[in-house]
């Protein structure tokens, strides 16, 4: 049977088509040095790591953390390092490269992906690199190296394990070169060069290029056959005069390409495009597991089940988010009723229960369930999902004008890894809160007044307020940054919805301005002077803060000194032990906020009697104790001024309060509202008292029910039957006559 010739055409397209693909993509994975082609360095993974080390005399291995700055900035380094030893020539009659000759390899660890690989090698800080000799671990580099530091580690063992077949002395590339100094474009390069071909070496530059160029063109076929690819031509065609501009952007993107493809040092962004059908996805267990639990990928999910009257509400909503967040953010839904095991891994605690997920973590949405709710959440939740941003000056102060609270992480070139992969798990329970950015700009360092690293504050309009503790376990305890995020993330007069409600008046003191949004000018003046009160509110409470801290300090003092002078050892190691405690959950925080009067009218006149007719007002609300204030010490309405505000303010917080309180609830509702505060705050008191009068209740019903037994008589109640038969049933004088 022939093959028709029509078949053996699109065969051979077909297979030279394959074979360009391939090398296509080879290209794309490959860099170039010298005008050879590197292949990506290997990347080790558990399976891999003890055959590949153990199949080479020598290893270099890049232990590193994608998320780690100093990785980062090493990530050229150790690339252009790995690509300059292999196109370098060994001094040796053999006709082998680099990497046979030596048996040399360069690899590299993802240290997130695989962190009980690099723990068992004793990789404690990133990056590391570690020289295999044989198999065995012969040679540790800690931190950011720059080549020439590296490099002398590698020709000593190069050396040593064939000598003299290394140079006396190397011309090393820095980091993101694409070309090393002897062989750079412009200079003369006789290794290309016929043997019977020379060259002028005391002419000028410009004689050097032109000669350059007359070898080249004269260098016969048989060379250029074996010639390697050429490079790109933006890498190939550098002027001489050129070669510092040249040489900053080819280390840009040589760290483009050593960062993004071969060490994946830089978290990428999805290659694959998110919610191309504008649709929500609904997730079996399955799916869920690979597209969400095993991807970078941030998705937001909704668990319901069919039945529930919220979710069918919910669901037309649902489905317009995920036309608006098309080819933007992945939406899903879970069906309870069907997956009912992943539902229960979950913890769900009711129906419908909506979540973001990002890379392992996840955060619950706890917002209103309009459409235009879930837009604004799920646009803050692609922002954040981008990662921690680092800025510098220019851009936090353009930052600041669209953002009404900021945190910003200082760090510096000491900062570890550990600190920024902490770091990394904040920004999720942020989303719709507050933004979150790191910087190293000495600027800002200047500005904030920052001496000690890393350090981590939050803006709020411009108004930095610090997050106390400094060690290293507290900075990267995740629950307590966070518990401190959530007590200053809010603006300093936040306006209060139906969203932050609780989050603003449970636990404090609240000032409270009912302001007419409609009246531009009024509006615009009761702001001011309320944000105003709150500033210099603030200014004082920190001054006491300070004041009282002092005074524990100079008490601490002063029981040293007396145990000094008494020479009490004990009593002087237990007084430098006292610790200085500024915890101040005892005392009720006072804050600030503002509620559009018309829009919240029927429960500002329901809840404290105020008709928003007779103007703007202030309310000092203690939500703790369903109370409130509404007059100042004089009896007037507080108004909205600083003065007004602020001496009532101290007249509130004193205890027992300076001005009488008026009541949310009704006298009958109090007392048993009383009754549950006091069971909430005095546990065990009341334990005790309701355990008291449960033995009293008991002990009278018994004695009751003992005397109700009545009606017959009971001989073991009085006297013993011997006494009763000896003295009879009528006494000792029953018989007898009785005067």
């Amino acid at each position: 049977m022939r093959l028709s010739p029509l078949f053996l055409f699109l065969g051979s397209t077909l297979l030279s088509g394959v074979q360009a693909a391939a090398e296509e993509k080879e290209d794309q994975a490959s860099t170039y040095f010298n005008s050879m082609k590197v292949p990506p360095i290997l990347e080790l993974t558990p399976d891999t790591f003890e055959k590949e080390v153990k199949a080479h005399q020598f290893m270099l291995i890049k232990h590193y953390s994608p998320y780690c700055p100093h990785c980062i900035d090493y990530a050229p380094i150790f690339q252009t390092l790995y690509e300059f030893y292999y196109t370098s020539k060994p001094e040796s009659k053999e006709d082998k490269s680099f990497t046979d000759f030596y048996d040399f390899r360069f690899a590299t660890v993802n240290c997130v992906a695989y962190y009980d690989l690099c723990a068992s090698h004793s990789v404690s800080s990133y990056p590391s690199t570690i020289l295999y000799k044989n198999g065995e671990l012969s040679e540790i580099i800690k931190g950011v190296k720059e080549i020439d530091q590296v490099s002398p580690v590698i020709e000593k063992h190069l050396e040593a394990a064939k000598p003299g077949t290394r140079p006396r002395s190397i011309e090393l590339p820095e980091a993101g070169d694409k070309y090393s100094p002897d062989k750079a474009p412009g200079k003369t390069n006789d290794s290309k060069k016929p043997a019977n071909e020379k060259t002028d070496t005391k002419t000028d530059a410009k004689t050097d290029a032109k000669a350059d160029e007359k070898t080249d063109a004269k260098t016969p076929p048989k060379e250029e056959t074996k010639a390697p690819p050429k490079a790109p031509p933006a890498k190939e065609d550098v002027k001489p005069a050129d070669k510092t501009d040249a040489k900053a952007d080819a280390k840009a993107s040589t760290t483009e390409k050593a960062v993004a493809t071969p060490t994946k040092s830089v978290v990428k962004k999805p290659t694959v495009t998110p919610n191309k059908d504008g649709i929500s996805v609904p997730l079996t267990a399955e799916k869920f597991q690979t597209l969400v639990t095993m991807t970078q990928e941030p998705w937001f999910v909704k668990f319901y089940a069919p039945w529930c009257h919220h979710c069918q509400a919910m669901a037309p909503n649902w489905q317009q988010l995920a036309k608006e967040m098309k080819g933007r953010l992945n939406i899903g839904e879970v069906n309870c009723d069907v997956e009912t095991r992943l539902c229960k891994d979950v913890h769900l605690r009711g129906y419908p229960t909506i979540l973001f997920f990002k890379g392992g973590e996840r955060v619950e949405y706890e917002g209103l369930r309009g459409l235009g709710d879930f837009v604004h959440y799920a646009e803050k939740a692609i922002d954040i999902s981008e990662g921690v941003q680092d800025v510098d000056a220019e851009s936090l102060e353009a930052l600041e004008e669209k953002e009404e609270v900021i945190f910003i992480y200082f760090y510096d070139h000491a900062t570890t890894s550990e600190d920024f992969m902490a770091l990394e798990r904040i920004p999720l329970s942020l989303i719709g809160k507050a933004k979150l950015v790191k910087t190293k700009d000495p600027v800002l360092f200047s500005r904030y007044k920052i001496t000690t690293w890393p350090r981590l504050l939050v803006s709020r309009e411009g108004r930095p307020t610090y997050y106390q503790p400094l060690t290293p376990k507290e900075m990267r305890d995740v629950h307590q940054v966070l518990n401190w995020m959530k007590s200053v993330w809010l603006p300093i007069i936040p306006e209060m919805t139906a969203s932050n409600a609780r989050e603003i008046m449970d636990g404090k003191i609240v000032v409270l301005g009912i302001i007419n949004r409609e009246d531009q000018e009024g509006f615009l003046r009761a702001k001011r002077e309320l944000k105003s009160a709150a500033n210099e509110w603030m200014d004082k409470q920190i001054l006491l803060f300070q004041h009282e801290r002092q005074e524990l300090r100079d008490a601490k003092q002063l029981r040293i000194d007396e145990a000094e002078d008494r020479g009490d050892q004990r009593a002087l190691r237990a007084a430098k032990a006292t610790r200085i405690n500024m915890d101040k959950s005892d005392r009720k925080q006072v804050a600030f906020a503002w509620v559009d009067a018309v829009f919240w009218q029927r429960w500002i006149r329901t809840t404290y009697g105020i008709d928003i007719k007779d103007g703007d007002r202030v309310i000092i609300n203690d939500e703790d104790n369903r109370r409130y204030w509404d007059t100042t010490i004089t009896g007037n309405n507080i108004l909205l001024s600083r003065t007004s505000i602020l001496e009532t303010i101290n007249k509130v917080v004193t205890s027992p309060p300076k001005i009488k309180p008026k009541l949310t609830i009704s006298s009958f509702e109090k007392i048993f509202f009383d009754m549950r505060v006091t069971f909430v705050e005095h546990p065990y008191l009341t334990l005790g008292c309701i355990l008291g009068l449960a033995f009293g209740a008991f002990s009278w019903f018994r004695s009751r029910s003992r005397r109700g037994r009545g009606g017959h008589f009971r001989l073991e109640e009085s006297w013993g039957n011997k006494e009763l038969m000896k003295e009879g049933l009528l006494g000792p004088n029953g018989n007898g006559k009785v005067d």
